[in-house]
């Protein structure tokens, strides 16, 4: 039975992952500061969208990112007088707006807490901290052997994951990584089948997984044990930074991050492609491979995390891939973050975009085109090569129990169901941008008013026929069948249809003398 506490009903489960989009609308005076009115937006639908009221001050207190990690975003500058100023308000409306679309469009610091707190403060309120301090305080209780030497803290990017480094009373010089991961909107595995799977996993020994000592999971979290490498991560190798640093610290602009030697990103490479095609010939789900989720040991990568995929927390390059329709299997994502974490052992930094059709001058030719067999525009519209092709070699099979593999199997599907839904909504979304804009154009307006003239002279002539004087009927055709009601002419029936297609962009071509009489009841032979 699992010590980890259950979830609050009703829990809503956020996908961290998708971004935060942030307007200034208008500004207020309240006393003696000025406030600015936030309209923040999650993700691609307007729907989902809500205000903040932010004082001055606090953007100045919580979003100055120089200390932190030393990039060089500048915030508006201040001014003690004339700072209630309507110009100087303004101006500092529009470069706090810059700061802002900077900070929500940096791949390193939109997923960071302070961000994220301060543009989504009701879901972003709790201390994750606290609440990993107290689950880790229980695990200690139920298994005493452990004790904790030191909270890393901001050692990941992620929000609601936390790390610990322990040692074993039995063994006192070993150390060891604890980490504590609330569940997240992908988990699809019933929890008896999360517990076959993590003790699956904890037992698994290969030269290309990190071993997971020992794992405990619950209807809202896990708790996670696995050896510490103090050598740090293959992303702490390229950037050439201390391990123990904070997140933003190491990476938010690293100074002397330089691509691998040829023969390290062969030798890396293959290792890794290895482990892939390890986990996909069990059927296990990753979808979390980056250069922070590889340990490098005595020459030796390793794959961590790989439970990430049945805790359905989700994958880092997910905004990323979501915006490629072609990219809906979790192979396919293995692939995509494969080409990702190449193009960084290469060039020392992730792209800036994807897709890459224009590569920058590469060290090693031979590996250009592996790159844009994975990162190119037509790869990512077509279809990427499997990780076997890429391998192009054979490895021992995953041992999975039937159950489990069907389990693993039916979570596998939901996810991909999730990815395509997303992908689906900003593809109608985009769409639908594309539509608004060619409607308010210029020459749609144009073309517009060209067709409203045209029917307006049809109109008009349809009225001036119709008040002239009826022809004498013709004596050898029959008399036409009376109507009920009022007769109405179908000439002005036509018109009024060809109105409102018109109005609804299409074109509907007339041909009144080519009617004949016979076919418009109501009218009288010529």
């Amino acid at each position: 039975m699992s010590f980890l506490e259950k979830p609050v009903p009703g829990r809503l489960l956020l996908d961290d992952t998708v971004p935060l989009t942030a307007v200034i609308e208008a500004s207020q005076n309240l006393q003696s500061h000025t406030e600015y009115i936030i309209r923040v937006q999650r993700g691609v639908s307007s729907d989902n969208s809500w205000q903040v009221n932010a004082p001055i001050t606090a953007c100045y207190t919580h979003l100055d990112f120089s200390s932190v990690c030393g990039i060089s975003l500048p915030l508006p500058p201040k001014k003690l007088i004339g700072n209630m100023d309507r110009e100087f308000i303004a101006e500092r409306q529009r470069g706090l707006q810059t700061y802002l679309d900077s900070i929500t469009q940096h791949p390193v610091l939109c997923s960071s807490l302070t961000v994220k707190k301060f543009l989504d403060p009701n879901n972003y309120s709790a201390n994750y901290t606290e609440i990993a301090l107290q689950q880790v305080s229980m695990f200690f209780r139920s298994d005493p052997k452990w004790e904790v030497l030191e909270p890393l803290r901001d050692m990941g990017w992620r929000i609601r994951k936390k790390y610990f480094l322990i040692k074993n009373k039995e063994q006192p010089k070993e150390r060891y990584l604890l980490s504590w991961v609330d569940l997240g909107p992908d988990k699809f595995l019933s929890d008896k089948d999360l517990q076959s799977a993590m003790k699956l996993l904890t037992g698994l020994s290969t030269p290309y997984l990190c071993p997971l000592l020992f794992s405990s999971t619950s209807e809202s979290s896990a708790l996670l044990i696995r050896p510490f490498s103090e050598r740090g991560s293959l992303r702490d190798h390229i950037c050439k930074v201390k391990p123990r640093e904070s997140y933003l610290k190491k990476y938010c602009n690293p100074k002397k991050s330089q691509g691998l030697e040829l023969p390290h990103v062969k030798l890396y490479g293959r290792q890794i492609l290895e482990g892939l095609k390890l986990l996909h010939d069990g059927g296990v789900v990753f979808g979390h491979l980056h250069a922070s989720n590889v340990i490098v040991d005595e020459g030796v990568c390793r794959l961590t995390d790989v439970e990430n995929g049945m805790l359905g927390v989700p994958s880092a390059l997910r905004p990323a891939f979501t915006q490629l329709r072609k990219i809906n299997t979790t192979e396919s994502i293995d692939v995509f973050c494969f080409g990702h974490l190449l193009y960084e052992m290469t060039y020392g930094r992730p792209p800036d975009s994807v897709p890459v059709d224009q590569f920058p001058d590469a060290p090693y030719t031979a590996v250009v085109p592996v790159l844009q067999s994975i990162l190119s525009t037509e790869a990512c519209k077509s279809r990427m090569p499997t990780v076997s092709q890429l391998i192009q070699s054979p490895f021992p099979l995953l041992q999975v129990p039937s159950r489990l593999k069907e389990a693993l199997k039916t979570a596998k599907e939901s996810l991909e169901k999730r990815l395509h839904e997303e992908q689906r909504l900003l593809h109608q979304h985009r769409r639908l941008t594309r539509a608004q804009s060619h409607h308010g154009s210029e020459e749609e307006r144009k073309r517009r008013k060209i067709l409203a003239r045209k029917v307006s002279r049809i109109h008009n002539k349809a009225k001036y026929r119709s008040g002239a004087s009826s022809p004498p009927t013709c004596p050898s055709s029959p008399t036409p069948p009376s109507t009920t009601g009022k007769s109405v002419c179908p000439l002005t029936c036509l018109i009024s249809l060809t109105s409102i297609c018109l109005s609804s962009h299409q074109s509907v071509c007339l041909s009144v003398c080519q009617v004949k009489p016979s076919t418009l009841p109501g009218l009288h032979c010529v």
